[in-house]
């Protein structure tokens, strides 16, 4: 691997699944100082392509007559993206300094995209919950004045207790029958420590974060099957333009 490897330009020039391979076959040695500063520019570059998508998708959804709800028996109304705050390198630190490196991608995605909640109903498509909506919730920002930090820790004590083997993970969204208000598994996690630049998120299936992200914004937000043909069309009008990441 060149020291000098250009990635962040030829990301922007459209070598996004080689400079993704490249990242990932780098392991831990992306920290290196060779590589460290222009591998965190990309995963800075595809957060905040990811934000930009999820604006559009959010504003098309409202135009559209979604309603972004909790996941309860109310449908108690939840804003759909929550912005990063002014402590969130902070809270970045200090993941860091309770579970151990966390991905550039997390670090990237707590700093530049925030928490979002696409969990809702659709007018024309009543079993969109059911469709595994994008939830990707880090640093507890859907609720002012709390702080998620206790709560994270409890996971990881339980974790502790009782590991088997398996390697923590850190919550960050519902599973998707939990979405859609059904007692489910465990919920999504990503996978720490974990110092490579891309994350391992685990779904019903274990796959790197960007990947996910990427199945993701080419279903407009909805990546699972909810039953109902109607799907189609809305998420399809939802993808139009959408950023490659």
């Amino acid at each position: 691997m060149t020291e000098h490897p250009r990635w962040l330009s030829r990301y922007l020039d459209g070598e996004r699944d080689l400079v993704w391979h490249e990242l990932r076959q780098l392991g831990a040695h992306v920290r290196d100082p060779a590589f460290a500063g222009e591998a965190q520019a990309v995963c800075d570059e595809m957060a905040r392509r990811a934000r930009r998508n999820i604006d559009v998708l959010i504003e098309r959804l409202l135009e559209q007559g979604y309603r972004f709800h909790a996941n309860d028996d109310a449908g108690t109304p939840v804003p759909p993206l929550a912005a990063p705050g002014p402590d969130a390198e902070a809270f970045v630190d200090w993941l860091e300094k309770t579970f151990g490196p966390v991905p550039m991608v997390l670090s990237s995605w707590v700093r530049i995209v925030g928490d979002v909640w696409m969990v809702g109903t659709h007018p024309e498509w009543e079993t969109s919950a059911a469709a595994d909506p994008l939830v990707v919730e880090v640093a507890g920002l859907r609720y002012p004045g709390e702080d998620v930090r206790p709560s994270l820790l409890d996971e990881f004590e339980q974790w502790r207790e009782d590991r088997e083997g398996r390697p923590f993970r850190l919550p960050v969204a519902p599973d998707h029958l939990h979405k859609n208000n059904v007692s489910g598994g465990a919920p999504y996690g990503l996978v720490l420590p974990d110092a490579c630049a891309d994350a391992l998120v685990v779904t019903e299936v274990a796959m790197s974060f960007v990947t996910y992200l990427q199945r993701v914004f080419a279903t407009g937000g909805f990546p699972r099957w909810s039953g109902d043909d109607r799907q189609w069309a809305v998420t399809h009008a939802l993808t139009r333009g959408l950023e490659p990441v």
